[in-house]
């Protein structure tokens, strides 16, 4: 749906008139009370031009006759901490969303099949911008994650904490498990962290700049690399002097990606299965005396 072209000079006049320090709600708040109401019959006929012909001027009208609706139904998610007017524009592409599917022979107003997508709108945006982890990945979860909000802020009114009962009557009520309830609630209350972010004691730290770095420093991987490499030619060293079965058998059952098993072994050496268990301990500890001789830690 195409927006309104906007005249630049009466949006001008329209600036100039309000003082300096309205904020953005406010002269958005100012704009939309411009726009009148329509009545039944007049909301009828629009939704008719629109349904049939697709007339996007009566579109424009009755989204805009309903602006003020979705300002006070985004109004009741106040507390969630965000910005209203990202609920608000929200709530404004539901209503939009709404007078695309609105039937107007079925009887009933706009806004009454509007606040359904206004509602599902905002909320899917108040789950999204409440973690970078996702809340609600199904209708149960984001039922759970309102009802919870909700329940714990008439607490706070009382100055209680939810209890173990208070938990498993919400997980019997929504159908879930206790232990959703507990973590949904865990969640709802650790709000994501920027890394970026200045020390409330120190402006000049960041929580970037405690953040311990468990990448090993340069030292430390030569010294690695230096281990590996005494290792390797000491296990070389070591397979030299095992006898050809002892050799193919550590190859084939510790020093590859695909190890054989006993049996496998045992039925390719035409030897039993405990035979090759065996003929491995017995190489294994050979191997161990010859990198202990030399120095080597395995």
């Amino acid at each position: 749906m195409k927006p309104q072209k906007e005249d630049p000079k009466e949006k001008e006049q329209f600036n100039k008139s309000l003082p300096a320090t309205t904020t953005s709600l406010e002269r958005y708040l100012a704009e939309i009370s411009n726009y009148p109401i329509l009545s039944r019959k007049e909301e009828y006929e629009l939704a008719i031009r629109y349904k049939k012909n697709g007339d996007l001027e009566a579109a424009r009208k009755l989204i805009t006759s309903n602006l003020k609706f979705v300002v006070r139904i985004a109004n009741s998610y106040k507390n969630y901490g965000l910005n209203p007017l990202d609920l608000i524009q929200e709530g404004n592409i539901g209503l939009m969303q709404a007078v695309k599917g609105f039937d107007p022979t079925k009887g009933y107003r706009l806004i009454s099949y509007a606040v359904w997508w206004i509602k599902a709108y905002i909320q899917n945006y108040i789950i999204k911008s409440w973690s970078l982890v996702k809340l609600g990945t199904n209708q149960a979860q984001r039922k759970l994650f309102y009802k919870l909000r909700s329940t714990k802020q008439k607490m706070e009114i009382t100055g209680e904490n939810p209890s173990s009962e208070d938990y498993q009557n919400l997980a019997g009520e929504l159908g879930v498990s206790d232990e959703d309830v507990i973590e949904m609630d865990q969640r709802i209350g650790s709000k994501d962290l920027s890394l970026d972010a200045a020390l409330p004691t120190n402006n000049e730290s960041t929580h970037l700049d405690y953040l311990m770095d468990n990448i090993a420093n340069q030292e430390e991987i030569i010294s690695k690399s230096e281990e590996e490499e005494i290792l390797k030619s000491g296990l070389e060293t070591a397979l030299e002097s095992l006898k050809d079965r002892e050799r193919y058998i550590i190859k084939n059952r510790i020093l590859t990606d695909n190890p054989l098993t006993l049996e496998d072994l045992g039925t390719e050496l035409n030897i039993s299965r405990e035979r090759v268990r065996q003929i491995e301990n017995a190489a294994l500890q050979k191997i161990k005396n010859v990198l202990e001789k030399m120095g080597v830690s395995k």
